[in-house]
């Protein structure tokens, strides 16, 4: 077997069909503690739960992640948030004299945070989208990429480290990769050695490494599933291979010979993007916090640039243009400016990223972006784009300061509804040209958007909120994670199987976060 050095499973010979395919599956390890510990480095190597319920007057919520450390005391993704205090105390308490508990044997506990940890998600995102054609965003913090076009079998394991590499740099966080050529098998090697693995399955060696595990493990297979396949005698995903298809098909329906497929290695699904982007961005880390303003300048006219050469690239025009700074610690600063109409104007994304900069000429700044909005495409792609929606976004300005409150970002911190975000990969069908469109459109013209309505000015509506503070009692208790699933509406989680709602958990805990999408 592997470990996270990333050497390769023994394996039989080269019977799989897709074999030729470069499967990744890259999977961030406890996302959203990761998160936090970008925030509070202190917090490396302790043990993080970020959930809600905890704070004193509450007594329901559940447990969103568990980092490992946190694990190690009991503590899981989706348990009851009064079952993991009892496991590991929460450090504010543990500290008081007068409490019963050993500080040592405490945890830090932290509010979910969703604008912040949407933050770096575009961060790892833009990553992923610039290391593969292809990107199926399936959670906040899970990704498959296509990367078959990149990259060589000999040296598949080397770009797939380079990935990991460039995320854990450029963001700050850990990943584990799997490498197949199919999806489900890259999914289960993902999460073979987390966390921070990489695992490697060429063609030829998917059903020797599924082989001894146990079958739970099977992508599609939870807790329930298996147990009714142990009640089978099916105890292993070698088992499962070699059980009687028919069997299976009458237990479980058709979902019993996807299952039968997948513990043979056999998995047809193509790597395929979710919707529509609605924001295109680039960013670029200093690397140290730097004040030079001529420096922080000429970097944001070059991602103005990018920016605005990727959004032709894909026949798409925009409403509105923003930037995004990251000052010390690691205060996440969005500004934006709407516009009355869509365009594809390059200098204008420069001048407008320029100006919204001018706010941090005197600020120590760590990285800078540049994003495009509120996206429309040319008229024969619009045709497919189902209930796309390009209405403008009033300006607005905010922050997510250290301490973990988040004010209102621009909406480019919002995804695709569908799942998408950052650059999803999509082409037009036909070219328009941009001034036709405008035109077609209503939109004035690009002398009017300079000198234009001073309503759209980025430091209107100015407001604070966050995914953290939101009231953790429902009408009837407690608010639970399901509750938080609109401020994640723009994540899907997979849904390749109709699986039973059961395994979603024990998906979850193995990968020790919890999307809010699985309650």
């Amino acid at each position: 077997m592997t470990d996270r050095g990333g050497s390769n499973l023994p394996g039989l010979t080269d019977d799989e069909e897709d074999g030729d395919r470069i499967v990744l599956h890259v999977d961030v390890d406890c996302f959203y503690a990761a998160c936090e510990r970008l925030r509070e480095p202190a917090l490396r190597g302790e043990p993080v739960v970020v959930g809600m319920g905890y704070e004193d007057g509450e007594s329901h919520g559940a447990v969103a992640t568990a980092s490992y450390e946190a694990r190690e005391y009991g503590v899981e993704s989706a348990q009851a948030i009064g079952t993991a205090l009892d496991n590991l105390p929460r450090k504010a308490t543990a500290d008081d004299p007068d409490a019963d508990h050993d500080p040592e044997e405490a945890g830090y506990y932290r509010p979910v945070d969703m604008e912040f940890y949407q933050s770096v998600s575009e961060d790892v995102r833009e990553i992923l989208h610039d290391s593969a054609d292809t990107v199926r965003e399936v959670s906040i913090d899970e990704a498959y990429l296509d990367v078959t076009d990149r990259t060589a079998w000999e040296v598949a394991e080397g770009f797939a480290r380079h990935v990991k590499q460039r995320i854990e740099r450029e963001v700050g966080v850990t990943a584990s990769v799997g490498v197949a050529p199919n999806m489900s098998a890259a999914k289960i090697a993902s999460d073979y050695d987390k966390p921070d693995g990489l695992v490697v399955v060429e063609p030829g060696e998917i059903r020797e490494f599924l082989a001894p595990l146990d079958v739970k493990e099977v992508h599609g297979v939870g807790p329930v599933t298996a147990r009714r396949l142990r009640e089978m005698g099916v105890e292993t995903a070698g088992d499962l291979a070699d059980a009687d298809a028919r069997e299976l098909e009458d237990e479980f329906g058709e979902r019993g010979r996807e299952l039968y497929e997948r513990a043979r290695g056999v998995d047809d699904r193509e790597v395929t993007p979710r919707g529509r982007p609605k924001s295109l961005s680039r960013e670029s880390a200093f690397t140290g916090a730097t004040s030079d303003d001529e420096e922080k300048r000429g970097r944001v006219t070059t991602l103005a640039g990018a920016v605005a050469e990727r959004a032709k690239s894909k026949d798409a025009m925009y409403r509105t243009i923003g930037i995004k700074v990251v000052t010390p610690p690691y205060d996440v600063n969005t500004r934006e400016r709407s516009l009355p109409g869509p365009v594809d104007d390059p200098d204008l994304v420069e001048e407008v990223a320029l100006e919204l900069l001018e706010e941090f000429a005197d600020d120590a700044v760590r990285k800078v972006g540049v994003r495009v909005s509120n996206l429309q495409f040319t008229e024969n792609d619009q045709a497919s784009l189902d209930g796309f929606d390009a209405d403008e976004v009033s300006a607005s300005s905010g922050s997510v300061d250290a301490d973990g409150a988040g004010s209102a970002a621009d909406a480019s911190t919002t995804a695709d509804a569908t799942g998408t975000a950052v650059e999803t990969a999509a082409t037009a069908d036909a070219t328009v040209d941009a001034s036709e469109a405008a035109d077609a459109d209503g939109a004035r013209s690009l002398t009017e958007f300079r000198d234009g309505d001073d309503g759209a000015d980025d430091d209107a509506d100015d407001g604070d909120s966050s995914a953290g503070d939101a009231d953790p009692k429902a009408e009837a208790g407690a608010k639970t994670l399901t509750e938080f699933r609109d401020a994640e509406s723009d994540v899907d989680d997979e849904s390749e199987t109709d699986e039973d709602p059961a395994d979603d958990e024990d998906d979850a805990n193995r990968r020790g976060q919890v999307s809010l999408e699985d309650f």
